[in-house]
């Protein structure tokens, strides 16, 4: 064994389990919405206790964007295109 056959089976062996674009693709449905919802929830209620500021609003304006983002891209998980072909054949075939 030399150096280089270490480096080379040390590399070739690294395979990831998680993609950063699937994070959130192996949550449960509730997970989900949870990771929608909660963060949203949060600067309400940090604006609520703390007042109106800068921060508190630039919370909501970042927390309301994920929130709508997490909205929009729900059809495009695997699992919900699954879902839509089933229903997709169930409907037609």
């Amino acid at each position: 064994m030399t150096d280089g056959n270490l480096i080379q089976y040390a590399l070739a062996s690294y395979t990831p389990d998680v993609f950063p674009g699937g994070l959130l693709e192996h949550l449960t449905p509730h997970a989900r919405v949870a990771t929608a919802v909660v963060p949203f929830a949060s600067a309400l209620f940090f604006r609520l206790v703390t007042g109106k500021s800068r921060l508190a609003s630039y919370l909501i304006m970042g927390t309301t964007t994920w929130f709508v983002v997490n909205i929009l891209m729900t059809p495009f998980s695997f699992g919900m295109q699954q879902d839509l072909i089933r229903i997709k054949y169930a409907l037609f075939h």
